[in-house]
């Protein structure tokens, strides 16, 4: 049991170094995707997103179809250990399931304790990506496979990726998205992941990233907060392995927010249509890995909570075994004395 002890402190360690620099990235990450917000929200309030002669959108990622087919991504980690991390991420995504039940659902599993739930329970479709870094030739291929393994299937495995996340990986998913989007393959676009803020400020969400509805505020459709139990169990493993527990969002943000809504008449050279096609690619790709990021974040979070209550439940067993080991030794002890004494007495 001591070596147990000793086992889960140092892994309880070894993840809140990893939380930190999961936190450092996302940090590091928001101020473009802050300002490459910024500029679209700015763009959309001094430009037509809408032709204003025929009605349509001036860009087939802001096109609304009823959904007939839905693609969700589902981004869990890919280590045990975590608590109930991972298993509640698919319970999340089972429960988004049952409520789009009639329609056709492809699966993006993202992480491995994902993809095993999923694979238990739904079919992989006949062509299926095993990495972010897929082709193009493997893009066309399985847009080109019409059958069906059912009506909820498995489109795409990425497994191992999480650990040396890179921007490019997010790029290359959100493109395949987007060109499957584009030619009405899929009607809409979620991702379920564990929305990180810090150790204490986390939820279980449920995101639409397509159609895009409105820039700059999450399409959010299932929420689940942490609990007080959990928010309090966080932040004393936060608080012995010496992790901070400052939001991700900072002052700087909140300034730049400003600059999509300043009262500045701009002059855009190119027309809309084009800037559209440029910026709103990037901003699927940007969302993409911040869900990722943030997910990464979440689950060092997770599993240093989860290896801070192993620790504590050790010592209480160590504590409770030795005190038991001390009574059965005096009891011992005693009944030794007892005798000696009652062998002298009956001399």
């Amino acid at each position: 049991m001591v070596n147990t002890r000793q086992i889960t402190k140092a892994m309880k360690v070894v993840s809140a170094a990893k939380l930190r620099r999961a936190q450092e990235r996302a940090l590091a990450a928001r101020p473009y995707a802050q300002m490459l917000t910024n500029v679209l929200k700015s763009l959309v309030a001094r430009a037509e997103i809408y032709d204003p002669e025929t009605g349509e959108p001036k860009h087939p990622l802001l096109a609304q179809r009823p959904e007939k087919n839905i693609l969700l991504i589902v981004v869990t980690g890919d280590k045990g250990l975590a608590g109930a991390f991972s298993a509640n991420i698919t319970k999340a995504a089972t429960r988004f399931l049952e409520s789009k039940e009639g329609k056709n659902v492809d699966i993006e599993a993202i992480g491995r304790k994902g993809r095993d739930f999923l694979r238990r329970r739904y079919p992989a479709a006949a062509v299926q990506t095993h990495s972010l870094a897929e082709t193009e030739e493997s893009m066309e291929t399985r847009a080109s496979a019409g059958v069906r393994a059912g009506a909820i299937q498995i489109a795409g495995e990425h497994v191992g990726v999480l650990g040396k996340l890179q921007y490019s990986q997010a790029r290359t998913l959100a493109e395949s998205v987007i060109e499957r989007y584009q030619r009405e393959e899929i009607d809409a676009v979620y991702v379920v992941f564990n929305e990180f803020k810090s150790v204490i400020a986390q939820r279980l969400i449920v995101e639409q990233i397509l159609p895009i509805e409105q820039i700059g505020d999450p399409a959010v459709r299932q929420a689940e907060e942490m609990t007080e139990e959990e928010k309090k169990k966080a932040k004393e493993a936060a608080i012995s392995a010496g992790v901070g527990m400052r939001s991700t969002d900072s002052a700087a943000d909140q300034a730049a927010a400003q600059f999509g809504t300043s009262q500045v008449d701009y002059i855009y050279e190119q027309p809309p249509e084009e800037l559209f096609r440029a910026l709103l690619p990037k901003y699927v790709a940007i969302q993409i890995f911040r869900a990722l990021l943030e997910s990464v974040a979440a689950e060092h979070a997770a599993r240093m909570t989860a290896m801070d209550s192993a620790t504590s439940n050790a010592t209480d067993m160590i504590d409770s075994l030795t005190l038991a080991m001390n009574r059965a030794r005096q009891a011992k002890i005693t009944k030794e004395i007892i005798e000696i004494v009652s062998g002298a007495a009956a001399m």
